[in-house]
Formats: C-alpha cells, sequence, structure tokens
C-alpha cells in the first residue's frame, strides 16, 4: 500500500515505518482489539500443554474463541501452525472456557460455546502469495490480517480474503486423527445455509434488504454466522434472521437512540435474541423498505 498526504503544493509520499518487534505488533493489537478485529481480548501469552498462544481473543457476536498469532517473518507456515492451535483449541475446549470464565467472572456453559466458529488469525505486515494460497479455503478456520504503519502514526489493517473460487479443504486433508477433527468440526456458515427451504418469495426478499443495505455506503460487508447473517462496518449495522414467512432485522443501535417516528423498530434490549442490537423490525413484503433504510442510515458511518 503507498500512503501520501496532500498539501497545498501537492503530494508527498508518507513513508513506511514497522513494527520492529513482534511484542510491539502484538500489544498494539490487544490495546485496540475490539476497534481493529471487533474481538474481546481475553489473555496474553496464555499457555496450555506446552504450547504459548499470543492472544486469546473471543468473538462476542458468534460466540467463539479466537487464536492470534503474530508474525515479522514470511517464513513458516501458517496452514500447519494453525492447524495445530486448533486443534489444541478442541481438544483442549473445558480449559479455554475455565480462563474466560476466570478472567471475566462469568459462568458461561460449555454449551453456550460454538466450536464449530473457533478460529486461528496470523497478524503480519505481509503474507507471501504460498501462504495466501494455502489458506484460500472456505472452510479452513484460519485468517490472514496484513498490518502497515507509517511515519505519520497511521496504521492500516486489512483481512486478506479468500478469493470466490475457494473450495472446501475436506477433500484435500490427507487422513489424519487431529487432521479429520479439526476439518469435521470446524464449520464455515454461507448464505446459502440460511436460503435453504425457504420460498422463493422470502429469497427475493431476503435479496433486496440485503442489497439495498449494502448500496447504502462502501464496505459494508456480509457476514453469516450461525443464527443470522450480520451486515457489518464498524460493527454490526443490521443481522438478518430468515423465517419461512418474515424477515427479522435486528438494527445495531442502543435502545433510545433511534430516530423513529413510525414505532416500527420494537425494543428487544432486555429480550433474548441471536442478531446484536437493541431493536428489531419484522418485515414480510418490501412495502415500508424506503423507511427501514432512513433507520438504517443512521447506523451507517465512515
Amino acid at each position: 500500500m503507498k500512503l501520501y498526504s496532500v498539501n497545498s503544493s501537492g503530494i508527498q509520499r508518507v513513508k513506511s515505518s514497522p513494527f520492529k518487534l513482534e511484542r510491539s505488533l502484538q500489544s498494539f493489537f490487544e490495546k485496540n482489539l475490539n476497534e481493529l478485529m471487533g474481538l474481546t481480548f481475553v489473555k496474553s501469552e496464555h499457555t496450555i500443554k506446552n504450547k504459548r498462544i499470543d492472544t486469546l481473543a473471543f468473538d462476542e457476536q458468534s460466540n467463539s474463541f479466537i487464536i492470534i498469532e503474530y508474525k515479522r517473518g514470511k517464513n513458516n507456515s501458517v496452514i500447519d501452525q494453525g492447524f495445530s492451535y486448533l486443534s489444541l483449541m478442541l481438544e483442549n475446549k473445558a480449559e479455554f472456557l475455565v480462563t474466560y470464565n476466570e478472567h471475566f467472572n462469568k459462568h458461561m456453559k460449555m454449551a453456550e460455546i460454538d466450536w464449530s466458529q473457533t478460529r486461528v488469525a496470523f497478524v503480519s505486515p505481509s503474507f507471501t502469495q504460498n501462504q495466501i494460497q494455502a489458506t484460500n479455503f472456505k472452510d479452513i478456520g484460519i485468517e490472514l490480517w496484513e498490518v502497515q504503519r507509517f511515519e505519520n502514526g497511521t496504521v492500516a489493517v486489512t483481512q486478506i480474503k479468500q478469493n470466490g473460487s475457494a473450495t472446501s479443504i475436506k477433500a484435500m486433508t490427507p487422513k489424519n486423527g487431529s487432521l479429520d477433527k479439526v476439518v469435521s468440526e470446524i464449520k464455515t456458515y454461507t448464505e446459502t445455509d440460511h436460503l435453504n427451504d425457504i420460498s422463493d418469495d422470502m429469497h427475493e426478499l431476503y435479496e433486496k434488504f440485503r442489497d439495498s443495505i449494502v448500496d447504502l455506503s462502501d464496505d459494508i460487508e456480509v457476514r453469516p454466522q450461525k443464527n443470522y447473517i450480520a451486515l457489518k462496518k464498524n460493527g454490526n449495522i443490521v443481522c438478518i434472521e430468515i423465517k419461512k414467512n418474515k424477515l427479522k432485522l435486528y438494527l445495531g443501535a442502543k435502545v433510545g437512540t433511534l430516530d423513529d417516528p413510525k414505532n416500527l423498530a420494537k425494543d428487544v434490549s432486555k429480550i433474548g435474541h441471536w442478531g446484536t442490537g437493541d431493536y428489531l423490525v419484522e418485515v414480510q413484503d418490501d412495502s415500508q423498505l424506503e423507511y427501514i433504510l432512513s433507520l438504517i442510515k443512521q447506523l451507517v458511518t465512515d
């Protein structure tokens, strides 16, 4: 990435200023984990079964644990290390849960964790094409994040996305006890998982709302989860549950902050639900699409 500053005389290249130490990169991420990756920090330098984890994090959206590893070099295989850490977590679930509960003084139960969403995230100034290609599978549970720091204090953080041709790793994995367990237990959800067994009308209604919301701003992402589909930009804007005869739209606003003159959105802040956000709008057709978009626009921040 090339970065330039603009002034009255033209533009000037801003030079990169990489993190000199891996520990500095780790400290930066741990202090800003929610803003950078949408995760909750749990513990640094966590050791289990003689294996040290750089950062243990928790994804409140999917109720799953995330292991984060930091790299300044390009030589190591992320696929081997990634599977090793995924296997470590899936074989020691109770110990990870105890760590979480002790840190937050909570009583989360094993069944409340979605272990199928366990992931390993590698953070590095850059990755080789071999590393990127090796993780280009839709159900691998391994993420790559590139981070660049510049001399003016600007930091760019980018998740490397899988391309549209990404296939399943299951057919590529050799028969191996620990690898089979990881591959069989890890699950990456897609829109197709939510669109199976629904009517054409509901399918069309979902796509109309999805496309209209995505068009509200650049870089709104569609992130399917186990129980809903999240549309994200700096956090969840809308979480969509697709039912047989309606869509349930959970708006990512705190109660009391939404300007809703028609009182269309229901306060669900004290009611358990899958999607994040304190307001629910249920729709069976697109008759109020424009009004609902006006509510959602309030949540879209640059």
